[in-house]
């Protein structure tokens, strides 16, 4: 059965359909590249073939290149081969001298764009869920099948940049308005009609760019216009991605080059680019954990599957401060019904007020109606009533990080309950185990970490406690992903993953503050490093006291335990800064930083209470510190089994923390480095700086064994 589906009308127009056998979507590898080479033959050689339609067998129209091939790629000259083979295809369909018109039923991303574009005319579906736009920035990659020079030519160099560089993807009335789709259906027949009736009213249609005297829309690259672009935009990419995504530069290059040439030489250039992208250690990071290790836990890596799916119908929500609030949006924006708890009504209303705010934002930028408002704010209850729990599948307890308010709203929420409904916590950092002790059914509790603001952040850490069984961590992980959501799962520990690990980052800043260094020094540091804020400034928004208050409760109860609570230099700072100073963070208007209306900087006194050393280290220095010491507690994480994949642990890490993107998250951080390389610089670090900083034994092993980081997938 063929890829590829060729059926001739009578009125001389070709459907050319897209339908690989066994896939659910559309991808271009040689098994549809080879049959649709062959199509284009005879669209080329039969003179009964007048004009083409070309459209998608699928739900979706095409989802882009097959990132199997891409990432396996170790040679530059396969990479240009495979992008100049695709070009080559498209050029051929471009030069036919026959009209082809490309009917989009869904999504196009990536190569599905890029093939729709070099198409005469395109088409689209009406279809909320569709997709349009040329991503591959995100995977460290660019458009390499003639995304870089058709766009340009299609929409203008300045948009066709901002399309690229940021990834952008494009709802159907976006595109159209965009120019990139020329017209919409509202159904099938009538979309493939209108492609039908186009061809035949357009049969000697030619690609802009190949008629006499084309011009780029708004100019070219010598332009005056788009001078002064060329003259900005590099250093606009660099003031946000510090030089650490090299795609970024090469889309510019590519954009830039082929705006003072022909098509066809702008073409080849991409090709050389792309082969550079390919080859990247940046885009293999990226492919290796944006794509494949996201992937596996979308397909439920992490799940256990024996337990059924499940769905949440109702979800009671404990506390309805900020988080809380999130929890109770995200839900009901999926359908959920909501009960929304608080001490006082005027609490809970003030909760639900949250969703509403958001709604309002919406309806604003058009993206909601007042009619979805409402259908959303019906399913959520705000009030003070625990009985109103009742029939609630799912509880979540998101009130303050204090053991004995934790306990008292589990006993209440438990006397209402369905004995089946399973019992979830907010806590970011205390242990789940020792919350489960004030629940009668301690298997059924769970620990559910969301991240601030809930409805923005992508990830969920979902915490086993010593008693959590299978089944709720399943009913757990569904219901993260229904409400769109992507969920790791972690052993139960103080501070979990995330916690730990972001923890160890904010108290380095802070030892480093102490040592002398420059406080702007360290800033910058951090965002070269490729961190999305500077340390210092995170730390005034995570709050110096809430980092002050689970720095006591950890030695408390360490001694209680018997242990010896770690000392570190960083608790000086911490210490001085906000008990002395009684500077806790931007809520309070101070911290590390001064906060007025008109912006905020530095605190002037951290100069005086922590006087400048005579020698200041490099910035390579700096950032080495704050980036070794996450990735190294992260490889004790896996050692200690807390973590319990590395996918969790690198897709965590980026979309928990914001950790560098580029790296591919905290353990492909040190696959990049090399094992043995990353060992040699934690030990130097050591004898610097602290014990700390000794590496994790299972990577010393490892490195000596030339083993990496990796899951052992069935």
């Amino acid at each position: 059965m063929s890829a590829v589906k060729f059926e001739l009308g009578q009125d001389g127009i070709a459907v050319v359909t897209l339908d690989m056998p066994g896939r659910s979507m559309n991808v271009l590898n040689e098994e549809l590249m080879g049959p649709f080479a062959e199509a284009l033959t005879r669209i080329e050689t039969d003179a009964a073939v007048k004009g083409v339609v070309l459209t998608s067998g699928k739900p979706e129209f095409l989802a882009g290149a097959d990132l199997d091939t891409v990432y396996k790629i170790t040679d530059p000259q396969q990479a240009f081969d495979l992008a100049e083979a695709f070009k080559t295809l498209l050029r051929r369909m471009e030069k036919c001298e026959k009209p082809i018109v490309c009917a989009l039923n869904g999504t196009a991303l990536g190569g599905g764009l890029e093939l729709a574009m070099a198409c005469n005319h395109r088409i689209a579906l009406n279809n909320p869920k569709a997709k349009f736009g040329l991503p591959e920035v995100k995977l460290g990659l660019l458009p390499g099948g003639g995304g870089t020079q058709r766009l340009p030519r299609m929409i203008g160099i300045q948009g066709a940049l901002e399309m690229m560089t940021q990834g952008t993807e494009l709802r159907v009335e976006q595109a159209v308005k965009k120019g990139i789709i020329q017209d919409t259906a509202d159904s099938i027949e009538d979309m493939i009609a209108k492609a039908k009736a186009w061809a035949i009213a357009n049969p000697k249609a030619l690609q802009p760019w190949d008629v006499k005297g084309f011009k780029f829309p708004g100019g070219d690259s010598k332009h005056p216009a788009i001078a002064q672009i060329w003259a900005i935009a590099p250093s606009m990419a660099n003031a946000k991605a510090f030089g650490n995504y090299p795609a970024l530069t090469h889309i510019a290059s590519c954009v830039f080059e082929g705006g003072i040439t022909d098509i066809d030489t702008g073409l080849k250039v991409e090709s050389r680019y792309f082969a550079a992208c390919v080859l990247s250690q940046e885009s293999k990071n990226m492919m290796n954990t944006l794509w494949y290790q996201l992937n596996s836990i979308k397909k439920g890596q992490s799940r256990p599957s024996a337990p059924a799916k499940s769905k949440v119908k109702k979800i009671g929500v404990l506390g309805a401060g900020m988080m809380g609030a999130g929890i109770a949006y995200v839900s009901a924006k999926v359908g959920i019904e909501v009960v929304l708890i608080d001490a006082t009504q005027e609490g809970a209303d003030k909760g639900k007020a949250y969703s509403t705010n958001l709604l309002d934002k919406a309806i604003a930028k058009k993206r909601s109606t007042p009619e979805k408002k409402e259908a959303l704010l019906n399913l959520i209850t705000a009030t003070t009533d625990y009985s109103k729990l009742e029939g609630a599948d799912l509880v979540i307890e998101a009130v303050f990080e204090d053991r004995a308010v934790k306990a008292d709203v589990t006993a209440k929420a438990e006397a209402v309950i369905p004995a089946t409904a399973v019992y979830a916590s907010n806590t970011s950092t205390l242990p789940i185990t020792g919350l489960a002790e004030a629940s009668k059914r301690p298997n059924q509790f769970i620990g559910l970490h969301f991240f601030s603001p809930v409805d923005k952040m992508p990830l969920v850490e979902i915490i086993m406690g010593a008693k959590t069984d299978d089944e709720t961590l399943a009913k757990g992980f569904d219901y993260v992903q229904q409400i769109g959501k992507t969920p790791i799962v972690v052993n139960d520990s103080r501070g979990f993953f995330t916690s730990r690990v972001f923890g160890t980052f904010l108290m380095e800043a802070a030892a480093i503050v102490g040592e002398g260094v420059h406080p702007r020094s360290i800033e910058m540091a951090g965002l070269e490093a490729g961190m999305p804020m500077p340390p210092l400034a995170l730390y005034d928004e995570v709050s110096l006291s809430l980092s002050l208050l689970i720095m006591k409760q950890t030695k408390k109860d360490m001694e209680a335990a018997g242990q010896t609570f770690p000392d570190h230099p960083g608790y000086k700072t911490l210490i001085t800064v906000a008990e002395k100073h009684g500077r806790i963070g931007k809520k309070d208007g101070k911290g590390f930083y001064d906060y007025t209306p008109a912006g905020k900087t530095l605190w002037k006194g951290l100069s005086e209470e922590f006087p400048l050393a005579k020698e200041q280290p490099s910035s390579q220095e700096i950032q080495d510190r704050l980036m070794y010491i996450q990735a190294n507690e992260a490889a004790r994480c896996l050692q200690e089994k807390v973590l319990r994949s590395v996918a969790d642990g690198n897709i965590g890490s980026i979309f928990g923390l914001g950790f560098a993107p580029f790296t591919g998250g905290m353990l492909q951080f040190i696959n990049a480095k090399g094992l043995p390389q990353f060992v040699k610089r934690c030990e130097e670090l050591a004898a610097k700086y602290g014990e700390r900083f000794k590496p994790a034994s299972m990577l010393v092993e490892m490195a000596a064994q030339s083993k990496k980081l990796e899951d052992k997938l069935a």
